[in-house]
């Protein structure tokens, strides 16, 4: 086998990509919200809620935000058994594969070069994922299957084994470019060990002990070397020193170095203070086993939040993500959650400073996501972190619908622009779908957009004459273009410096025009074609 043959994941179905339209954004003021003052100077109020289709809506988000999300946190349905009760078991698996990966893929665009993705997911699917994230990001790229402990205990109706974990998968963008992660010091370990106190260094905090001799193997002569004891004597390392014999000098001389007699062996020690010589705090490493936010917490932060007998099903709780953030994020990145449930992933990157966008397409976006993220800015949600960051409220959000399809069928069956589009949004849209930047021109009625500083977009539903289109030529010059797109135009083909196309026409192959709902819902899916003939899924490759 060629070791360098790169391994895919195939299933029924995978040659299958969905043409996705890129949509266009409306916001509704009514259902955005902010704070009624500012809470302090670092609130942020240009996060964005959006209800629409999640695939739909990632593909909106292409254009503005591709390479500028820094952390991409999803909690996607799970593909368990009971779900898709009524189709093929190796079917219903495909299309979940199909819809994931197309979601992967646009994700991994939108994440910045040092920006990582995680993934909640549990035993049904884990493994199959992995080899997926696999082939859109690069092995290489994969950081860990993070293990999150999810409950405490029960279970005791379970069959064989009483399950007490899910998986967090975890990729990053490029392995190269992501930085270390850190967690703030554990309080309780802190306090734990972390017991001696010494007057001179007060600012630096209590210290430990730490064993100045190390048992590493490696073959370092310049930390091999004598230290002189206070009563004369010397001691050298079973092994070898950490530190440079240099740096032990001056340890010994600001009294950081302590050595300890037991039984007639000296031990040398170091202090290690809780704070480094800045006054920051040590920082650890994040653990790839995740304990102490379990899914109960979870259900009593939503009982909370939204009573009993209106509380989210199985909802994460807010210490996962907290943990997941702290770890991959600093204050003012941005946070990604297209799959949005009862809005945990915003509330808590709130809270936390960073920046975020959600998606969720179900009516609890309405009932659930917005009065908990209206709770966060008005500093009413004592729950789940709220405490522990010390929030108080404040920042705000920005609420936005996908449009319809910019293209309808008439009562003849032909494509025409949809009615509910006006001239701003048509020419937001067509920018979008040509590669432009949306930017109109308060002075130059021509400029609706522009792809570098002397390439512009006109779009018009006017029928434009051969006179009307010279003198657009002679106002774009011979140093501009444009590309004009209307809806009929007579005369040549050829002005300078325009191109000049019609609409819908220029348009109607590039997308999939009138599918609103890419969603993961049951209701969605395609009824199982009937049973194929034996082996013909064999020929066709199955799954894998």
């Amino acid at each position: 086998m060629n070791h360098k043959q790169k391994l895919e994941l195939t299933w029924i179905g995978k040659e299958n990509r969905p043409r996705l339209e890129p949509r266009i954004l409306l916001e509704d003021p009514e259902k955005s919200y902010h704070a009624a003052r500012r809470v302090t100077e670092k609130d942020l109020f240009d996060n964005r809620l959006i209800f629409g289709d999640n695939l739909l809506a990632l593909k909106a988000l292409e254009a503005e935000y591709t390479g500028k999300v820094k952390c991409v946190f999803i909690d996607p349905p799970y593909n368990t058994g009971s779900a898709f009760t009524h189709y093929d078991d190796g079917l219903e698996h495909s299309i979940w594969l199909s819809l994931m990966r197309d979601r992967l893929e646009i994700l991994r665009r939108l994440l910045s070069d040092d920006g990582s993705l995680w993934i909640t997911i549990d035993d049904n699917e884990c493994h199959y994922l992995k080899v997926l994230c696999d082939e859109v990001f690069g092995r290489g790229n994969f950081l860990s299957n993070f293990i999150w402990k999810k409950s405490y205990g029960g279970g005791a109706k379970s069959k064989w084994f009483v399950g007490l974990h899910e998986h967090v998968l975890s990729y990053v963008k490029n392995i190269e470019q992501f930085p270390e992660m850190f967690l703030p010091p554990d309080p309780g370990a802190s306090k734990k060990y972390y017991k001696y106190s010494d007057e001179k260094l007060s600012s630096r905090g209590p210290y430990r002990l730490q064993p100045l001799a190390t048992t590493s193997m490696d073959d370092r002569p310049n930390l091999r070397y004598p230290i002189h004891l206070p009563g004369g004597s010397d001691i050298w390392p079973e092994k070898q020193w950490q530190w440079s014999q240099e740096r032990v000098l001056k340890a010994i001389a600001s009294n950081e170095i302590v050595f300890t007699e037991k039984k007639g062996k000296v031990t040398v020690s170091y202090k290690q203070y809780l704070r480094d010589e800045s006054g920051m705090q040590r920082m650890r490493k994040p653990y790839t086993i995740i304990d102490g936010h379990y899914t109960q917490h979870g259900t009593y932060e939503s009982m909370a939040l939204f009573g009993l007998n209106d509380k989210f099903s199985f909802p994460k709780p807010e210490g996962l993500i907290h943990y997941i953030l702290e770890a991959a994020t600093n204050p003012g990145d941005l946070v990604l959650d297209s799959f949005a449930g009862s809005g945990t992933t915003g509330s808590v990157a709130h809270k936390m400073g960073r920046r975020w966008i959600m998606v969720e397409l179900g009516e609890h976006c309405h009932t659930h996501i917005i009065p908990r993220l209206k709770k966060v800015i008005d500093g009413e949600d004592p729950g789940g972190i709220t405490k522990s960051v010390k929030w108080k409220g404040g920042g705000g959000f920005r609420y936005y619908r996908l449009a319809p399809s910019l293209l309808e069928k008439d009562k003849w069956g032909n494509w025409v622009i949809n009615k509910t589009y006006n001239s701003p949004m048509l020419a937001e849209a067509l920018c979008k779908l040509e590669g432009f930047t949306y930017a109109p021109s308060d002075s130059i009625y021509w400029q609706h957009g522009h792809s570098t500083e002397r390439d512009f977009i006109y779009v018009t539903t006017a029928n434009l004459n051969h006179e009307q289109l010279l003198q657009l030529s002679d106002e774009v010059g011979p140093n501009r273009s444009l590309l004009v797109l209307c809806t009929a135009f007579r005369g040549r083909e050829d002005y300078p410096s325009l191109t000049v196309k019609k609409i819908p026409r220029q348009v109607l192959s590039r997308c999939e025009w009138g599918h609103d709902d890419y969603s993961l819902r049951v209701e969605n899916l395609p009824k199982a074609p009937s049973p194929p003939e034996q082996g013909d899924l064999f020929e066709e490759g199955g799954d894998s």
